[in-house]
């Protein structure tokens, strides 16, 4: 029979263009169109009759000339290729794409149009369930379209039959429409078949992730995470009929990463990797996704941000959250194997989950001037926790921290945040920020009797240490086996880092770099230098009031100082090494001249 041969009523190479650059991520996406379109067919038969629910793909290859996908759903009559026309041929491209795929014919035109992406030609051969004649409809890339009622009597279903454009045949060759297939479809609740030489190839099975069996449940998170999950927590949120499985990482993520969730839409895959399902804190989780109301965007490649998947964002975070507490009350030493394995991340968490932060806070741990410290141990034996806002400041002070106090190093990620969190989770323990120049004022002066010697050691001292920037200090500590501490504030340290860097520089940075110093000192009332502090208790630092040898004395003083530089973890300038040299070798000369011999390493 003949027929007329009409235009579409859309520029159809732009829309092809439109599809394949904006709206698909890529033209792979044609068989997940495809099997959409007859898994909806399908449901709709089955409204109608209950007939229906098979899926079969033959392959393009040389000898059949064609790759066709054949359904035994609901069919078209002529009526709705008319207006599946209508769909595809609307007059305008933003019309196509702000159209809802709720219908079925809504979605087959949308989703017949990907097929362009891969051929240039497409024809589809239906006979509708509700009756009627059987219909083909041709379209081409260029255009035009054309329909026709057949005389024979097609099978109940549709078929599409595409030829492959020369730059896209491999996408419609058994080996990549096998593995299409199973990576969109395998989990359809329709039987998917493919046709090969060999007979015919079934992909479709039950979900893992939906099943009963937790072996199965275990085995697929296992072949997801390329390794045994900590733990495996059902998700559901019944009112938009989504549900799934969160795998717990046995490993840390990397920093910064985001959740990520495997998002399928009626079993059928949406995305690997949707990052809005879960909330942003379920870092430490894998999930595997299923809903049959949320709604996909046009590419069906990512979801609708509305109130729907806000809800069920907000319900499977409260199932996470669930299991953490109850892991916490029934099995608390799989509870710390999990915060250990992700302690960074859950410090991180706290400071935005007041209900995981009451809890899981306990199990956190901080680096003290006692050792590593859970928190929960922590606020049991010190109502009062001082914290030092960096590492080198918490390295200085550690040194001088009484031992019946505690002290936390806040200088790693998230530490000083907790630490400052501590009030609002425990309202018996206070924390109070302490500071390297104000740890130093608190520290005792040695006895009165003591001063005038002190302070002469002060000025001695201070004269030796004069080029290398360094100030003295004495003061007692209770600990005599300290002889000296480094001690410098965050600025001073900084300003030293810029004078090394100087250093190495070209003149335009050493500018740059003399006039940030300059600042730095005009906005401080106090000398912008670091201070050697001598430990009047240490019989070392006493018996340097009475040595009178300048030479020992300025080494003794120089040695105590480089000491104290790699107590404090600082590290050595040029300039500081070669001081330690020197006076290493000046030191041993002098007590080789005191002894009165030469060495004889004969006699040794």
């Amino acid at each position: 029979m003949s027929a007329e041969v009409k235009q579409f009523q859309v520029d159809l190479r732009g829309v092809v263009d439109l599809l394949s650059r904006h709206i698909y991520s890529s033209p792979r996406v044609y068989l997940r169109e495809l099997l959409q379109n007859a898994r909806d067919a399908i449901t709709a038969r089955r409204e109608v009759d209950g007939a229906g629910g098979r899926i079969t793909i033959t392959p393009f290859t040389d000898d059949s000339g064609e790759f066709v996908l054949r359904d035994d759903g609901i069919g078209l009559t002529a009526t709705e290729v008319a207006d599946l026309l209508a769909t595809v041929g609307r007059s305008s491209k933003r019309d196509i794409f702000d159209m809802p795929r709720s219908d079925y014919l809504g979605q087959f035109g949308i989703g017949l149009l990907s097929c362009f992406m891969v051929a240039d030609t497409i024809i589809i051969r239906s006979r509708s369930a509700r009756g009627g004649a059987s219909v083909e409809w041709t379209g081409s890339s260029d255009g035009t379209f054309q329909v026709v009622e057949l005389d024979e009597e097609l099978p109940i279903g549709t078929s599409v039959h595409l030829v492959p454009r020369f730059d896209a045949d491999e996408l419609l060759r058994p080996a990549a429409v096998r593995e299409l297939a199973t990576t969109f479809g395998e989990f359809l609740p329709v039987r998917v078949t493919i046709d090969t030489p060999a007979g015919e190839i079934d992909i479709t099975h039950p979900a893992p992730f939906l099943s009963s069996d937790p072996e199965q449940a275990v085995r697929y998170g296992r072949e997801l995470l390329g390794a045994s999950p900590l733990d495996v927590i059902e998700l559901s949120e019944p009112a938009t009929g989504t549900r799934g499985l969160a795998y717990v990482l046995p490993f840390a993520p990397p920093p910064g990463a985001r959740q990520a969730t495997r998002m399928y839409l009626g079993r059928m895959l949406l995305s690997e990797r949707v990052d809005d399902v879960l909330p942003e804190w379920a870092f430490f989780v894998r999930a595997v996704i299923d809903s049959t109301g949320l709604a996909p965007t046009a590419s069906r490649e990512s979801l609708v941000e509305d109130a729907a998947l806000e809800r069920v964002r907000e319900q499977l975070g409260a199932g996470i959250r669930r299991w953490v507490l109850e892991l916490g009350l029934t099995e608390p030493h799989r509870l710390a194997q999990f915060v250990a394995v992700h302690e960074v991340g859950l410090k991180s968490l706290v400071r935005h989950d007041e209900e995981l932060a009451a809890f899981i806070t306990r199990w956190l741990t901080l680096e003290t001037t006692h050792g590593t410290m859970r928190i929960g141990d922590l606020v049991d034996r010190f109502p009062h926790v001082r914290f030092a806002a960096t590492v080198d400041e918490f390295r200085q002070v550690a040194g001088i921290s009484p031992a019946s106090e505690v002290l936390v190093n806040g200088g790693y990620l998230y530490d000083a945040d907790l630490v400052r969190l501590l009030p609002e989770l425990y309202p018996e323990v206070t924390v109070e920020k302490v500071d390297v120049a104000g740890e130093l004022d608190r520290l005792d002066p040695p006895p009165l009797d003591d001063r005038e010697a002190a302070v002469a050691l002060e000025s001695r001292a201070g004269g030796v240490l004069t080029a290398s920037g360094c100030s003295v200090v004495v003061r007692s500590i209770d600990r005599p086996d300290l002889a000296g501490l480094y001690v410098a504030d965050p600025e001073v340290l900084r300003s030293i880092d810029r004078r090394r860097t100087r250093g190495v520089t070209g003149s335009l940075w050493s500018g740059v770099l003399d006039r940030i110093d300059s600042s730095a000192a005009a906005a401080r009332d106090d000398d912008l230098s670091a201070r050697l502090c001598l430990n009047w208790s240490n019989r070392v630092v006493r018996a340097l009031v009475r040595v009178q040898d300048d030479a020992v004395f300025d080494r003794t003083v120089q040695l105590l100082y480089i000491q104290a530089l790699l107590a404090g973890h600082h590290p050595l300038s040029d300039a500081d090494r070669a001081l330690m040299t020197s006076a290493l070798s000046d030191l041993v000369s002098l007590s080789a001249g005191i002894e009165g011999d030469a060495i004889s390493f004969d006699s040794l």
